[in-house]
């Protein structure tokens, strides 16, 4: 059975209609984590027992990584906000251009496949138009695991030769701590004979999330949320019920929409040390910002100026810079924002300009000098974290926005406008092909 998402009526060419300057009160629910959910998903490829995760979020890109297991034979079910996936009838390893094309994560699937199958023939992955990603890492690492790998026409072929089709432990060093290839290869190895030692691995929670679930899976290994991961090869795993982490960009979101609208708002849950770069920028901006164990209360009244440079983690976070920004527009003095992950991430930066913010741009740096207020405007949202930095824009703003591109607000986000009205918002989805109703008062 393939995966089904529960989705609003359609509606033609969606936009969000945003009344801005409300104050939040209450509290926001975390969702789990995107990132995570979508490389968990990937590990039923590795076994022919039933993985069951808890706490998936219903996002069209856990829809999308659904259809590209299906394609290749396995079953997806969902039960609530639980995933029943089972990979006994794996029967293809060849994934479909049009999956891969459209979903970076299923990129994923080529270390579980080559490691269950002997083979994978997966296409060079698409997404968010936000930079370069190349995969040389993955294919390093699955070079260096016995693979020969090729890639002709857009199409990157991996095969284990020899009789027994099965990878072999080896030492891996990776160039730049890729998130993506550390998952990647960290499959790949569960199932190698021998030993495999990941160097310069990222340290990211959603690496050590997937670890958790490799050892509830019968993996054996060590060190995860380290530069170095050892991984010592079993010849089988088995099922396994495990609940994906909440969602650390989510929960930073949600920060952001509480200091940008100067509210006093508690969201939950929440993993502080997932979010200890944003917490330590929040409180230097003057947030106040407590932990009851469970959530995190932030409480803003004025917003200072601050300085941010994208690092891999623990330092701040790309997928939080774009929102972080829309805050930073709205504070007292100027902000210097450095993005030093992707080279196209500052597309927003137009659109915010669009909403009378003051920023102006030199490469890949954002000097945001704070204004006043922003003024509600039409915006586009160029990618999943620009559409939700238009969103904080437009609570913040005087006047209507209306934010379009909500094909990428919808891959991040699950009922991300149904949350924020609970707390105080006023945002409505409506077709951009009608005329847009007044906003209530």
């Amino acid at each position: 059975m393939t995966l089904t998402v529960v989705r609003s009526p359609v509606i033609l060419n969606p936009l969000l209609q945003i009344s801005g300057g409300r104050k939040l009160t209450g509290e926001l629910s975390v969702s789990g984590a995107k990132n995570s959910a979508l490389v968990l998903m990937a590990t039923c490829l590795l076994t022919r027992d039933t993985i069951r995760l808890r706490n998936v979020p219903p996002l069209t890109d856990i829809a999308a990584m659904g259809e590209m297991l299906g394609s290749l034979g396995g079953r997806v079910l969902r039960i609530g906000d639980c995933l029943e996936l089972n990979g006994d009838h794996i029967n293809n390893s060849t994934a479909p251009y049009e999956l891969v094309n459209s979903l970076r994560a299923s990129f994923f699937c080529i270390g579980p496949l080559l490691a269950r199958m002997g083979m994978a023939k997966v296409p060079l992955p698409g997404g968010c138009q936000i930079g370069t990603r190349p995969v040389v890492e993955h294919v390093k690492g699955l070079k260096a695991l016995g693979a020969q790998v090729t890639i002709e026409h857009g199409v990157v072929t991996a095969v284990v030769p020899g009789r027994s089709h099965r990878l072999t432990g080896g030492r891996i060093h990776l160039d730049c701590p890729s998130v993506g290839a550390t998952e990647t290869l960290m499959m790949a190895a569960a199932l190698a004979d021998g030993e495999t030692v990941i160097e310069n691995a990222a340290l990211e929670p959603e690496v050590v999330d997937l670890a958790g679930l490799l050892l509830a899976m019968g993996a054996r290994v060590r060190g995860a949320g380290t530069p170095t991961i050892t991984i010592s090869g079993v010849e089988r795993l088995h099922g396994a019920d495990y609940s994906v982490i909440p969602d650390r960009i989510e929960a930073g979101t949600f920060l952001l929409a509480a200091a940008i609208t100067r509210s006093h708002l508690r969201i939950a849950p929440v993993i502080p040390e997932h979010l200890g770069a944003v917490i330590t920028k929040l409180e230097e901006a003057g947030c106040r910002i407590e932990h009851d164990g469970i959530g995190l209360t932030l409480k803003a009244d004025q917003i200072n100026a601050v300085d941010l440079r994208t690092q891999p983690f623990p330092g701040f976070p790309t997928d939080l810079q774009a929102p972080f920004m829309s805050l930073l527009a709205t504070a007292k003095g100027t902000s210097v924002i450095t993005e030093n992950i992707f080279e196209n991430r500052l597309q927003h930066v137009g659109e915010l300009q669009r909403m009378g913010a003051a920023i102006r741009m030199q490469g890949n740096t954002a000097f945001v000098e704070g204004v006043p207020r922003l003024s509600g405007a039409p915006v586009q949202g160029t990618d999943l974290r620009a559409s939700a930095a238009m969103v904080l824009a437009g609570l913040a703003a005087e006047g209507i926005t209306t934010v379009r591109g909500l094909e990428y607000l919808d891959r991040g986000y699950a009922h991300l406008e149904t949350k924020l009205n609970a707390a105080g918002a006023l945002i409505e989805r409506a077709s951009g092909a009608q005329p847009l109703a007044k906003a209530a008062a």
